[in-house]
């Protein structure tokens, strides 16, 4: 199973980006994807997270109003909106999915699988 993250890029403060993840390879419908993203000297941070069937969306608490995913379908696909960049929203953001789970996770071990990370820049 292969998650592929795009839509990444460099803009500035203030703009928006889509990113989108795709599956491949995979026979199953995942429980829930989702994205996380790592900063520069800074730990992993949960962003966002989205049920595959029967709704339900997190999105963590920082980045609520600004960001928000979509998707969460059979197709195992996923997309985050995010507006109003920031310069701290710079990051690697990575596409995440679970097969299994009874709730939606904000903890990345509890996520299968892992997207290489698509580069999201944001200048001043």
């Amino acid at each position: 199973v292969q998650l592929q993250a795009s839509g990444g890029g460099m803009v500035q403060a203030g703009a928006s980006l889509r990113l989108s993840c795709t599956t491949s390879g995979a026979t199953f419908v995942m429980y829930s994807m989702g994205w996380f993203r790592e900063a520069p000297g800074k730990e992993r941070e949960f962003v966002a997270s989205i049920r595959s069937t029967g709704g339900g969306a997190n999105i963590a608490e920082s980045m609520k109003g600004r960001f928000s995913i979509s998707g969460g379908n059979a197709r195992n696909m996923v997309h985050l909106q995010m507006n109003s960049l920031q310069v701290e929203d710079t990051a690697v953001y990575y596409c995440v999915g679970s097969r299994y789970g009874d709730r939606l996770y904000s903890a990345a071990n509890n996520y299968d699988y892992w997207g290489h990370g698509t580069q999201v820049t944001v200048s001043s």
